[in-house]
């Protein structure tokens, strides 16, 4: 019996918000709406998002001894997350800044101040967590070697899910691991390291042919694709009018994790996190965006 369905070991990062009418080009200024600070960071919005859904979750993080870390603390355990994986200091809370254009479209620099300090130290650490969760998700705001121990301490049967962004070539060893890859175009021309051909169906292929279990790519307003050794399908989308997409990305890749640790299939859990992302959109901010299950029951 697993005491978490889900263990995220990833960022945790205060957002610093600013709405603007158009990004600048290099060079300019351009005047924006007042500055608003959201908890945020992708371990940390996969993990609240994952709890606001009912899954039992764990959070593996460091943040620091500041007001941004007391900020990201109180989120999570607001939210229903146990804490007892976040680290405390060693560096300032990293930071998002963030910009937030009238379509809802994002532009985002990250200083990761603590989240550059987890390590594989802190991994070996935290066993126990590792021992009782069914499904262990990561991201790439956290070093790679901390990645890679993650990886080596996954319990037996428990299933790895990596969304690796920020993208950069992924080892043999942790490819090997995921089940599933979940990447956007972006992400899957990096980590293929190879000229992909024209269509989503070819970028799956070619990244499964790197060594993960599964791969989901994630296509926007045209839905996702899911791929693995049974064959590759399409997830349509959910359509509605975007406010911001800060998040939506996190929240569909904890949506993902959580429904397959309850033994559903690759594209029904694609399709319930293409719900959950969409929800999260409608919304401004990332955390504060993400729904609970009775917001995205099928009817």
């Amino acid at each position: 019996m697993y005491d978490y369905d889900l263990l995220v070991v990833g960022s945790a990062n205060a957002d610093l918000v600013i709405g603007v009418e158009r990004r600048p080009a290099a060079g300019e200024t351009v005047l924006g709406s007042d500055l608003a600070v959201h908890p945020g960071g992708k371990g940390a919005n996969q993990a609240v998002a994952a709890a606001r859904l009912g899954a039992r979750t764990a959070l593996l993080a460091r943040v620091g001894d500041d007001a941004h870390g007391r900020l990201l603390l109180d989120s999570q355990r607001e939210a229903g997350v146990d804490t007892v994986g976040v680290l405390v200091g060693g560096a300032p809370t990293g930071v998002a800044l963030i910009t937030v254009d009238p379509s809802g479209d994002n532009s985002i620099v990250v200083s990761p101040g603590a989240n550059g300090r987890l390590t594989p130290e802190d991994v070996r650490a935290a066993g126990s967590l590792f021992q009782a969760s069914r499904v262990v998700s990561a991201q790439l705001e956290i070093p790679l070697e901390t990645v890679v121990e993650v990886v080596r301490r996954l319990a037996p049967g428990s299933r790895f899910v990596l969304n690796p962004s920020p993208p950069r070539p992924l080892p043999t060893e942790v490819l090997a691991a995921c089940d599933p890859l979940i990447v956007n175009e972006h992400e899957a021309r990096v980590i293929a390291g190879t000229a992909l051909g024209d269509s989503p169906e070819d970028w799956a292929r070619a990244l499964l042919a790197l060594g993960p279990r599964s791969v989901v790519v994630t296509l926007g307003e045209e839905g996702a694709l899911v791929a693995s050794a049974e064959g590759v399908a399409r997830v349509p989308s959910v359509k509605v009018e975007a406010v911001d997409t800060t998040g939506a990305g996190d929240a569909f890749t904890a949506a993902l994790a959580w429904r397959l640790g309850q033994s559903e299939s690759l594209s029904g859990a694609a399709a319930y996190a293409a719900r959950v992302g969409a929800a999260a959109v409608t919304r401004p901010g990332a955390q504060e965006s993400f729904p609970t299950a009775e917001e995205v029951a099928f009817p």
